[in-house]
């Protein structure tokens, strides 16, 4: 089977769509898939007018080209026309609940036109059973029954570093914006002398307040801000930093506490949206509005008395999140989307 596949959020500085992207193409390769990933590395991803230009006017075409028997569209945008069955990825409906702060147009390209055309993909895939559970409640007219949850998998790389912690370093990794909530993490450092932050993930304007918040604060010195990083140095943070700090308000999946979890990185997260679910009890998960017990949580992983814990729930995380598991599944919905195809 055949299958093309929306790579172009996987070029540039990817963030937990790329990342996703980035895992799943060679895993369904091993799982026994002809997967055509299609994308071009002329158009930035992140600039909207591109985004549109490869969304709507290049992706559908080169999809019909390319010989495959479906598409998936992997980020969570679909061409408005289709040739061929498709599958879309939705990662979550932050663009419907959270981003009121972003332009007009993006609003409504990736929040009301998007839904629109979920409910004409062939089937959904949702990265947990919290997004699945927001992609209905938004788009009710969408069957529940064409939404499979497949949770993603995380690269073995994360679990093959060897941890040895600074005591000191609180890792914040994601996208610099507003329900990242890395200001609240700004905060809590004022309480927690010693403690430095690293900021890794690409920025947007949210990045002035986070800086704006930490000299108001009198730790400015004590926060790093590195921006998008290669991969081998994100390893070496997770290998070295004494935590994981997930502050956010939404989440669909939360790569950055998967990928804790995996590395055997003690990680502190928020009771919202997506996170306990993905933590399953492996992370400490806290109460955004208990600032308090943010603060003896952090203390208690800047102390490492959380190290033991996380080292011992780091190979069931793997387990858990597995590209192999991950494809396998992924794999046998194209084969019901495809077969449904060849029948009707």
């Amino acid at each position: 089977m055949k299958v093309a596949l929306d790579a172009q959020l996987a070029i540039g500085t990817p963030t937990g769509i790329g990342e996703y992207v980035r895992g799943l193409a060679p895993a369904l390769r091993a799982a026994g898939v002809d997967v055509v990933e299609l994308a071009e590395p002329a158009l930035d991803p992140w600039r909207f007018d591109r985004r549109l230009l490869w969304d709507q006017f290049l992706l559908g075409r080169r999809a019909a080209r390319s010989g495959a028997a479906l598409l998936h569209c992997a980020s969570g945008t679909m061409p408005l026309r289709r040739s061929l069955p498709t599958i879309v990825t939705v990662h979550d409906v932050a663009w419907s609940r959270v981003q009121q702060h972003a332009p007009w147009y993006a609003q409504r390209y990736f929040g009301s036109v998007a839904l629109t055309q979920y409910a004409k993909a062939d089937l959904v895939i949702a990265d947990s059973d919290f997004s699945k559970r927001e992609l209905l409640a938004v788009q009710p007219s969408l069957e529940p029954a064409r939404v499979h949850v497949v949770a993603p998998g995380v690269d073995r790389a994360f679990a093959l570093r060897e941890r040895r912690p600074d005591g000191r370093t609180l890792l914040v990794a994601g996208t610099v914006e507003p329900r990242k909530n890395l200001t609240f993490a700004i905060e809590l450092l004022a309480r927690l002398p010693g403690a430095r932050i690293v900021s890794v993930g690409p920025s947007t304007p949210y990045l002035d307040a986070c800086r704006a918040r930490a000299r108001s604060l009198g730790v400015d010195g004590r926060v790093e801000f590195l921006g998008y990083v290669e991969r081998d140095r994100l390893l070496d943070l997770y290998a070295t930093a004494a935590a994981a700090v997930v502050p956010s308000t939404y989440e669909g999946f939360g790569y950055a506490v998967a990928q804790a979890l995996c590395a055997g990185l003690p990680c502190v997260a928020s009771d919202r949206a997506s996170l306990p679910e993905v933590a399953a009890g492996d992370a400490h998960v806290v109460a955004l509005d208990d600032v308090p017990a943010w603060v003896e949580a952090l203390r208690a992983v800047l102390a490492g008395e959380r190290d033991a814990f996380a080292a011992d729930v780091r190979s069931a995380a793997g387990a858990r999140f597995s590209w192999t598991v991950a494809a396998r599944a992924v794999a046998g919905l194209y084969a019901s989307v495809a077969g449904a195809s060849v029948h009707g």
